[in-house]
C-alpha cells in the first residue's frame, strides 16, 4: 500500500509539471508584439490632412499608435526644446525647425521640407463684402493674426502688412490669436471682420470666403519642414512614420487638402 501510494504521487508531480510546462509554453506562444505610441508636435494647419493620414498607417502597423500634439509651431519647438516626450516635429516654418537642429535635437538623416503653402485674407462669408484685397483691410475694425512671434501664419502676415506699408494703420486693430485655427474661428464666428489664415485652413471652412490671396514675395517662403526628434525612445517606429508621412502617397493627400510640395 506504500509501495502504491508513493507511485501514485510520483505520476500527481509530473502531471502537474506537465501541464505547468505546457501552460508556459502556451503564454509564450501568444505573447503579443509590444505597443508603441509616436507623439507627433504639428502645426495646427496640417491637422485635417494628418488625421487621414494615421487612419492607413496605423492599419498598416498594428502595434504603433499615432498621437497629435497640435498648436502653433514656435510654442511646440519648445516644447520640444524643453524636454517634452516627442517623437516627431512638423513645423509650418522653417525657423522653429531650425531652432532645433542647431540644438542637435533633430535626426539629420530623417529630416525634411516636405510642403508649401500659401497666406490669404479671409472674411466671413455672410460679411458686408467691404473688404475685397489687401487694401481694404484699413477698413476693417478688428482683424486677426496669430502671435508674430510663436505663429508662423501671424509672422507672415505680420510681414506682408509691413511690405505693403499697412501695418501702423492696422496694428491697433490687430486682434492675437494662439494659433492659425483660433484665427479662422474668430473670423467664423464674426468676432473680427478679418484675419490671415493658410489656405488650406480656409479650405475646410464653409464660414469664411477668401478676400485675397497674398503674393508670395510679401512674406518668407512658407514651408513645412518635418524631422524625427533625436530623444525619441521609439527611433525605429519613428523613422518609419517619417518614411510613411513622406511617401509620395501621403504626398498626394496633402495635395488633396490643399497643399504644395516643396521645391
Amino acid at each position: 500500500m506504500r509501495k502504491m501510494a508513493w507511485l501514485v504521487a510520483v505520476v500527481l508531480l509530473f502531471g502537474l509539471y506537465g501541464c505547468d510546462s505546457g501552460s508556459k509554453e502556451g503564454a509564450g506562444q501568444t505573447k503579443s508584439a509590444d505597443k508603441v505610441e509616436l507623439t507627433i508636435s504639428a502645426a495646427a494647419s496640417l491637422q485635417e490632412a494628418l488625421e487621414e493620414a494615421k487612419t492607413a498607417f496605423e492599419r498598416k502597423h498594428p502595434n504603433i499608435r499615432i498621437q497629435y500634439n497640435f498648436g502653433a509651431s514656435g510654442a511646440l519647438q519648445k516644447q520640444i526644446s524643453e524636454g517634452a516626450p516627442v517623437d516627431l516635429f512638423f513645423s509650418a516654418a522653417a525657423e522653429p525647425f531650425e531652432e532645433l537642429k542647431k540644438e542637435g535635437l533633430i535626426d539629420s538623416k530623417h529630416e525634411k521640407t516636405v510642403l508649401a503653402n500659401e497666406l490669404v485674407l479671409i472674411v466671413p462669408k455672410q460679411g458686408e463684402g467691404a473688404i475685397q484685397s489687401l487694401d481694404d483691410i484699413t477698413l476693417a475694425k478688428r482683424v486677426a493674426i496669430g502671435i508674430p512671434e510663436s505663429v508662423p501664419a501671424g509672422m507672415y502676415a505680420k510681414q506682408t502688412l509691413e511690405k505693403a506699408g499697412l501695418w501702423e494703420q492696422v496694428k491697433a486693430k490687430l486682434v492675437y490669436a494662439k494659433d492659425v485655427r483660433q484665427v479662422l474661428a474668430y473670423v467664423e464666428t464674426g468676432n473680427v471682420d478679418a484675419g490671415f489664415v493658410y489656405r488650406t485652413d480656409a479650405l475646410v471652412s464653409d464660414k469664411v470666403k477668401i478676400a485675397a490671396a497674398v503674393p508670395s514675395g510679401m512674406h518668407d517662403p512658407i514651408v513645412y519642414p518635418l524631422g524625427v526628434v533625436k530623444t525619441s525612445k521609439h527611433l525605429k517606429e519613428a523613422r518609419e512614420l517619417y518614411d510613411y508621412l513622406t511617401s509620395e502617397q501621403v504626398l498626394q493627400l496633402f495635395e488633396q487638402h490643399g497643399f504644395r510640395p516643396s521645391r
